[in-house]
């Protein structure tokens, strides 16, 4: 069969693309190697990151716990420590407000029987006089009062009692007398139907019974 005129017959090509040299390929896969290799180091370092933070985390959080466990635990011990403290303080207070009441009383009494021993050293005569008008005070008009007293105090007493009557106009019958057996500033005073005995023994007890009255004794 004849082919028609001019018409050529169609030809593939027959020419192909040449592939790559074998270095150029060996530089591509080193290439990539290294890129996935550092891809890898980002993410081990990546996650090395977030280890340490996480394990600085619960560091953090166990150190914290322990600090609280310890505080709390310190905070009982002391609490323990005074409720016992409080405790044994309570078993002991009414000893301890005794014996104080008793050495304030002791002090008390001491400190009233100084004032006492120094008021009678430095005027013997003034609680007898005292006394005296006290008594008058109380008995008829007139009625006869004696005072015993030691010698030595005699006189202050007689003097004493001139002053009083000076100022008084109605007649004192006071009769002052000596008796060796009475200590310096202890009188006895008598009158029809009664008597008064002034002496250490009645001065601590006057005191003792004024600190009754303050709730000491």
């Amino acid at each position: 069969m004849e082919q028609s005129r001019g018409a050529q017959p169609f030809r593939f090509a027959t020419q192909f693309a040449d592939p790559p040299p074998a270095e150029d390929r060996a530089i591509t896969d080193n290439a990539l190697a290294l890129a996935a290799l550092r891809a890898e180091m980002e993410a081990l370092r990546a996650d090395n990151g977030a280890a340490v933070a996480r394990a600085r985390s619960e560091g953090y959080m166990e150190a914290l716990g322990a600090m609280r466990a310890e505080r709390e635990q310190a905070l009982l011990s002391a609490w323990d420590a005074l409720h016992a403290a409080w405790e044994e303080f309570e078993h002991g207070r009414d000893a301890i407000t005794e014996q104080l009441r008793s050495e304030a009383t002791t002090l008390a009494l001491s400190i009233g029987e100084a004032l006492a021993a120094r008021a009678l050293a430095d005027s013997p005569g003034e609680a007898i006089d005292q006394a005296i008008g006290r008594v008058l005070s109380e008995i008829a008009r007139g009625q006869e009062v004696t005072i015993s007293v030691h010698p030595d105090l005699a006189p202050d007493i007689e003097a004493r009692i001139a002053t009083r009557q000076a100022g008084d106009r109605r007649r004192l019958n006071l009769v002052v007398l000596h008796d060796d057996a009475l200590a310096l500033g202890d009188a006895h005073l008598r009158w029809e139907g009664g008597g008064m005995r002034l002496d250490a023994a009645e001065r601590a007890h006057a005191i003792r019974a004024e600190l009754a009255a303050l709730g000491l004794a």
